[in-house]
């Protein structure tokens, strides 16, 4: 059969010399049939094993193989263009041998979708040969850098797109992967009509379907730009406090680590650890927003005081941390005191001056930790000494601080827990009328019966549970059992008042009045027996705020003491001006009597300031007969010391006070 004879079998057959064909993955029958929907039925032709497997290495690209078949009986010998359509199928047009036109013509028909493609594909595509010449640039390519395809083929892809550092990297890198022939991901800057952008590109290669073999690399760009200034943006809001705009927490810990790591031998890294000293009652007293400005302004105050190389980082709350990359003891203490002397202006926030200070620790690498945590911690146990030590000032780590920090946290998990197991009691000291021996009342002074420590006194834990916020329950504790004890005692006849302790730390929670209240309600406890104990560092502090309050204890029917008078700094104008009942002398003043005129004379000098302003006044510490006698001769009313009673359970009070009775009787 000549070429026409068959192209008219063809033809005669289906209607087209090029009629489609297709191949299944279940079957070894190649099924020919006409392009459009007619009478002619399809044709089903029997292939061999290996001539199915040969249709089957068609891939997604347009391709075309020759196959001889039999149709109707007669040999044909045909040109199958096509390409795999999906999993399970393949499909095509068929030509007779000699109709090269209609092969061309289908494969350019394929081809040129492929052309399409590539020419379309919303990514930026060139495809280059192992010397880095280009081949291909598609439409992206040629808007996004104002090149047109045809004057850039041929041309070095460096040259034209790359900085002269980023192109000689790649020129070096590219021969080892078109050795590789491996597929990659790399990053690179390039110059566009929008100017350098950052492109994303997955690169793969192929061979060469012209038959040489020839190996070319398709790089396919994407602008990640944007997309990597916003993976920037969220880690610089990851790394920044947002209130200050200072590194956070995270990026100081960074910083940190680096600086140890890079540390050099015989160099030290220094770390300073601020914490401000009464931003807490600014906050609270003004508001929040007024507490943020306050931060704000501090931080700037603080960078003022530090060096270049030095970064200041703000912790969270009113911690804050400075790390100094090479620093010295000496260094990093005069870097504190700089700050401690600045800090010492007040803050001008509107028409209010504020006043506030910072307690510093100061650790160093490697003397005093090898690791951030241990370095970090270390200046934080430094900053609670220095707390502890009466803030505005700093101290530099030591090993024996530790023992501090360890009892710190024994408190914090102890003293808790006792306030919860019913470990704490009150114990009672007598106050008595100096002119009768009567005993008006007590103090209630409370005692922590620790099954591990036995019993522990207030001085070893109360400063604690003013630092760590527990004074509020633990006041609230003691309110509420000495209000109860009062209302047994007078339900037995017994009209005594107990004082109870209230510290400065209290009276900043304005809801102290309330839960007084609450304590004189649940034991029924009208009139008021308690009086509250105050000392000079609660009118200091807010005398407005401390008035206030006082004025509020007295209305509910408690008298107000103030506690260890000449101690503090209050002054007198300022004792004018308090609501108080009574003053009560430091027993510092009155264990030195008898030794000591000074003594003597400031004693004589508080007790006629307390009675020129109608105040009671009692004596603490009285423990001899010759104290009690100076007492006397001076007019004070009342007396209170171990020379009467030293502080007792509720029951052995009430022993000591039956005893006592007795004794006055029989006398």
């Amino acid at each position: 059969m000549n070429d026409d004879q068959h192209d008219q079998v063809l033809f005669a057959r289906f209607g087209t010399s090029s009629p489609c064909w297709r191949l299944s993955s279940d079957s070894n029958a190649l099924e020919l049939t006409p392009e459009t929907d007619d009478d002619k039925a399809t044709v089903a032709i029997a292939l061999s094993g290996a001539q199915a497997a040969q249709i089957r290495r068609l891939t997604g690209v347009t391709a075309h193989l020759t196959m001889d078949v039999r149709l109707s009986g007669e040999a044909l010998r045909l040109h199958l263009v096509g390409k795999k359509l999906n999993s399970s199928t393949w499909a095509g047009t068929a030509s007779a041998y000699e109709d090269t036109e209609s092969v061309a013509r289908d494969l350019v028909h394929g081809l040129s979708f492929a052309e399409q493609v590539v020419s379309e594909v919303n990514s930026v595509v060139v495809i280059v040969d192992k010397n880095g010449r280009i081949q291909r640039f598609n439409r992206l390519a040629e808007e996004l850098t104002g090149m047109k395809e045809e004057d850039v083929v041929g041309r070095s892809v460096w040259a034209l797109f790359m900085s002269s550092e980023a192109g000689a990297a790649s020129s070096q890198n590219i021969s080892g992967f078109f050795n590789q022939g491996v597929a990659y991901e790399v990053e690179r800057r390039v110059r566009t009509v929008h100017g350098e952008r950052l492109f994303l590109f997955r690169n793969k290669f192929v061979m060469s379907g012209s038959g040489v073999d020839e190996q070319f690399l398709i790089c396919s760009g994407t602008d990640i730009t944007e997309e990597r200034r916003a993976q920037e943006r969220l880690s610089e809001l990851a790394n920044t406090d947002s209130l200050t705009g200072l590194p956070n927490r995270n990026a100081i810990h960074d910083k940190t680590r680096a600086a140890i790591a890079s540390a050099a031998a015989g160099e030290a890294v220094g770390i300073l650890f601020l914490d401000l000293d009464n931003f807490k009652k600014v906050n609270d007293h003004y508001g929040h927003v007024f507490g943020d400005r306050l931060i704000q302004d501090v931080s700037s105050a603080v960078r003022e005081c530090l060096a270049d190389d030095d970064t200041l980082a703000r912790l969270g709350g009113d911690e804050f941390i400075v790390l100094s990359p090479v620093a010295s003891v000496a260094s990093m203490e005069a870097m504190a005191q700089r700050i401690l002397e600045r800090l010492r202006v007040p803050f001008s926030l509107g028409l209010v001056e504020v006043y506030t200070g910072c307690s510093i620790g100061i650790a160093m690498f490697p003397e005093h930790g090898d690791s951030l945590e241990a370095l970090i911690r270390a200046a934080d146990t430094a900053m609670y000494v220095a707390k502890d030590d009466g803030k505005r000032t700093y101290r530099v780590f030591s090993p024996e601080m530790n023992r501090k920090v360890a009892e710190y946290m024994w408190l914090d998990t102890n003293l808790r827990r006792g306030l919860e197991e019913g470990q704490l009691t009150l114990h009672y000291q007598p106050k008595l009328s100096l002119a009768t021996g009567t005993v008006y009342g007590v103090e209630a002074l409370v005692r922590w019966n620790s099954p591990e420590r036995g019993q522990i006194m207030p001085a070893a834990f109360i400063r604690y549970a003013e630092e760590s916020g527990l004074i509020g329950p633990l006041g609230r504790w003691v309110m509420e059992t000495a209000a109860e004890q009062a209302a047994q005692w007078k339900s037995r006849g017994l009209s005594l008042r107990v004082a109870i302790n209230v510290s400065a730390r209290q009276l900043v929670d304005t809801a102290v009045v309330s839960h007084f209240t609450e304590a004189l309600q649940r034991a029924q406890l009208d009139p008021c027996l308690l009086d509250i104990e105050l000392t000079e560092s609660c009118l200091i502090e807010d005398e407005a705020a401390a008035i206030d309050l006082i004025t509020q204890f007295r209305n509910l029917g408690a008298q107000v003491h103030l506690d260890d008078f000449g101690t503090g700094y209050s002054s007198l104008s300022q004792l004018g001006r308090i609501p108080l009942d009574v003053i009560k002398l430091d027993r510092s003043f009155v264990s030195s009597i008898n030794a000591d005129r000074k003594s003597q004379a400031l004693v004589r000098s508080m007790v006629a300031v307390a009675q020129a302003l109608q105040l009671k006044v009692v004596a603490e510490g009285i423990e001899t007969e010759s104290e009690e006698l100076f007492m006397k001769g001076l007019g004070v009313e009342y007396v209170q010391g171990f020379l009467y009673g030293k502080p007792m359970p509720a029951a052995d009070f009430e022993r000591w006070l039956h005893d006592r009775q007795k004794i006055r009787l029989i006398a």
